[in-house]
């Protein structure tokens, strides 16, 4: 058993693809077969189901990715302790980010670490806020930026920049800039993030504060992206409450209203393991990232 199939593994259990395992890592689909083919048969267990066109995960393969999973961030962490001695000459940094950070805020400091580190490898994964802190805790990431709470003691949080909320619909209601009270939201439809977002976190805590049970909300639709959020209240689905930076085309062309009713600003926040040690690459991105950011984003910054 190699790393290589391990990775091979991992990615099409992932995505429950060959065709796209192979293309993430850019191999043959015949190759990402022979690997599987080769891990089933060396160890006589059947890893997937071949489901018509369709594979999923066997019961012994959801047990094996776990097990895939550890090995191969104890692989990366040993990879990145001899990186570390090439003084960021060479090495991979493995990031996680919830949806807002990682596809509106992130993008333009990798760019410019990338810029000062071309030998460093840079790779994302997109998840919600839960997603990207369970990977910092698992190994599969060196850091997270998220926007959300995080419970437990076993991550240090950073604070990296602020954001602020807006609540916006297809077209503002009756009554044009007047603010919205409370108990105006209660006659609006909404649509809303999934659970475990940390926009939805902050929309529900900031109700709470008006003395509004969320649950008293009509919920239209609830979806799993910024964008799918988006485009469902241009399309007239309802109103929502959304990051600037993810709205604030849309406001400019006319295809949104921002509502006159407050939202609380919120801080995007770096999260790394307490009990592992930082690597050089990950303290590099964040002492970038402190360089650039307005002195006001960087306010209390280490929680």
């Amino acid at each position: 058993m190699t790393l290589e199939q391990l990775r091979i593994f991992v990615a099409v259990a992932q995505r429950e693809h060959v065709t796209r395992a192979a293309a993430e890592l850019n191999l043959t689909q015949s190759a990402v077969s022979a690997a599987i083919s080769a891990l089933e048969a060396r160890h006589a267990t059947q890893l997937f189901d071949r489901i018509g066109r369709r594979i999923a995960l066997t019961q012994a393969g959801r047990l094996f990715l776990v097990e895939a999973r550890a090995v191969l961030a104890r692989a990366a962490a040993a990879e990145a302790a001899l990186a570390d001695l090439a003084g960021l000459k060479r090495g991979r940094l493995s990031l996680a980010a919830s949806q807002t950070v990682g596809n509106y805020w992130l993008p333009p400091s990798m760019t410019r670490f990338r810029a000062a580190y071309p030998g460093v490898t840079l790779s994302v994964e997109i998840g919600n806020t839960e997603t990207v802190a369970a990977m910092v805790r698992d190994g599969a990431a060196d850091l997270g930026f998220v926007e959300g709470g995080i419970d437990g003691t076993d991550l240090e949080t950073i604070t990296v920049a602020e954001d602020e909320l807006l609540l916006v619909a297809r077209a503002a209601p009756k009554g044009g800039g007047t603010p919205l009270r409370a108990e105006d939201l209660k006659g609006l439809r909404w649509v809303v993030r999934e659970r475990g977002s940390g926009t939805r976190a902050i929309l529900e805590a900031a109700l709470a504060d008006s003395g509004l049970d969320f649950a008293a909300l009509d919920i239209a639709l609830e979806l799993p992206s910024n964008e799918a959020v988006r485009s469902a209240v241009e399309a007239g689905a309802g109103a929502t409450a959304l990051s600037r930076l993810v709205v604030q085309d849309a406001i400019a062309a006319g295809a949104l209203a921002a509502l006159d009713f407050p939202l609380p600003k919120r801080r995007f926040t770096a999260l790394r393991h307490k009990e592992r040690a930082p690597t050089q690459a990950g303290l590099a991105l964040l002492a970038l990232i402190d360089r650039i950011a307005p002195a006001a984003e960087r306010a209390q910054g280490r929680g």
